[in-house]
């Protein structure tokens, strides 16, 4: 039996999980679980990477002490943060929030200059303002020192580099930083040199299902265990929850990676960097097993979790199966919102944004609670279909179905309203992708499992999935809904 201890670290909260193989089956086991949010400080959001550190520590410890024999650990994260290492082998400062709004002017200040129609020939991403590039030129206009003799690891690497002390940058969330070739799966220098960024800054891009090091015998020390090999993994958080995705051969379908942030899209061969691509505001990512994750961001369960947050400061302390329950009472389609519109991006008074939102569109007044969390759930899964039908528009080919992994499956009604939007049957499950494919990727680096394709045979084998088919009648979408939400800026 070989056990495993994944660290994901989400935008709100991080876990330690535990996952044992055995008898071509896994398990997994929560270890440790704590906050992870921003912190303010003068007028800027930080990561407290030190906390992370703590916390990562922590988790160990806990593993340890239970008895767990540990043969890896591996770490992923969300994309597109970075910290700076210096040359005496600390970080310049704690590392940027990609809310922060150094960067809300950086994207059209560096078009004038280059033409962001060239940058996506290139790299293949998609223009967000929280991108790794325009983060690091706001970085370099504010502190310029932080640049020098200064080396760019990505927020799982720099966590990783403090477990074992290795510097390199691993493949699938380096690929979310707009900064490398995206036909080569290495740095665009090129590119990193017209925007006057040092080439000097960045590291080794190194492959996921590898191992970066051993645990620092300081560490060994003071957590009470032996030399722990750490793994490279997918790091980007979405490309370990993609490999989790129990697909079957037969038949075309398309995955959801459903959280904070929802991704939507494919597995395929070889980047896609036409122009229509890059008008929907599709990204080519990197993947296991040399797969581009083409895909697009939509702002997701962030929607809900700022009105939980809001409202629960209010004194208004609706549990997530009590905002459930206060949707479906609610009347569906009468209000929409775009949930990727850039007022809702930061932190913020969610509730008020979204009454906001709707007034200034000419959709009347929310008078309660119920009504938001529905215009929600109604407006991620209208959401979910346009960018369906623009992929399949892109790829030329028709999804049969749609997997959904991740936290969100355990909203049943966003699932169905998500059939019933996407015209198709939805599979939800696992909950912990993840996790799982952190695991997995862990397990293929050890020597332990043989490819990814045998790895989600053993996630099919392992987890539960619910499969929601579309309503026919009652519950179905009519097309002048999708036609209202195309509409809405």
């Amino acid at each position: 039996m070989s056990t495993y201890l994944a660290f994901d670290l989400g935008a709100s909260s991080g876990r330690g999980i535990i996952g044992k193989f055995e008898n071509n089956r896994l398990e997994l086991s929560e270890v440790h679980r704590f906050s992870n949010g921003p912190i303010e400080r003068d007028g800027s959001l930080f990561w407290d990477i030190e906390l992370q550190f703590s916390e990562i520590k922590e988790g160990i410890r806990k593993a340890v002490t239970a008895g767990h024999e540990i043969s890896g650990i591996a770490i992923d994260t969300w994309g597109v943060d970075y910290a700076l290492l210096g040359k005496n082998g600390k970080f310049e400062r704690n590392p940027y929030h990609y809310r922060d709004a150094r960067t809300n002017e950086i994207p059209e200040r560096l078009f004038r200059t280059m033409p962001f129609e060239k940058i996506y020939e290139s790299t293949g991403i998609q223009f967000m303002r929280l991108n790794s590039l325009y983060q690091l030129l706001a970085h370099k206009e504010q502190h310029p020192e932080d640049m020098k003799d200064s080396t760019f690891l990505m927020m799982p690497d720099a966590l990783s580099y403090m477990l074992c002390g290795k510097v390199e940058c691993e493949y699938t969330d380096a690929s979310t930083t707009q900064l490398l070739d995206a036909k080569k799966g290495d740095w665009d220098f090129d590119l990193i040199e017209k925007t006057g960024l040092p080439k000097s800054l960045f590291p080794k891009i190194v492959a996921p299902c590898t191992e970066a090091g051993v645990l620092r015998e300081d560490l060994q020390r003071e957590l009470g265990c032996g030399p722990i090999p750490i793994f490279r993994v997918g790091s980007h958080d979405t490309a370990s929850a993609v490999a989790a995705v129990p697909a079957i051969k037969k038949g075309n379908w398309a995955y959801i990676s459903c959280g904070t942030w929802v991704l939507l899209g494919v597995e395929i061969d070889k980047p896609v960097l036409t122009e229509k691509a890059r008008k929907a505001g599709y990204t080519n990512e990197g993947g296991l097993d040399g797969k581009i994750r083409f895909l697009t961001n939509i702002t997701g369960l962030w929607l809900l979790q700022e009105c939980s947050r809001v409202w629960n400061e209010k004194g208004k302390k609706y549990s997530y199966s009590d905002m459930v329950k206060m949707a479906e009472s609610a009347e569906p389609m009468k209000f929409l919102i775009n949930p990727n519109n850039q007022k809702f991006l930061a932190p913020c008074d969610m509730p008020e944004k979204i009454r906001e939102y709707c007034g200034d569109t000419g959709q009347g007044e929310i008078n309660d609670d119920a009504a938001v969390i529905r215009c929600v759930l109604d407006s991620l899964a209208l959401c979910f279909r346009a960018k369906k039908d623009e992929l399949q528009d892109i790829a030329g080919i028709r999804y049969e179905y749609i997997h959904i992994v991740g936290g969100g499956c355990q909203n049943k009604l966003l699932m169905q309203l998500s059939a019933d939007a996407l015209g198709i049957p939805v599979i939800a499950g696992p909950v912990e992708a993840t996790a799982i494919g952190n695991i997995m990727a862990q397990a293929i680096a050890d020597g332990k499992l043989d490819s990814l394709e045998k790895g989600r045979g053993i996630v099919k084998e392992s987890f539960p999935v619910d499969t929601y088919q579309p309503r026919k009648t009652g519950g179905s979408i009519p097309g002048k809904h999708l036609d209202r939400f195309s509409k809405l800026p």
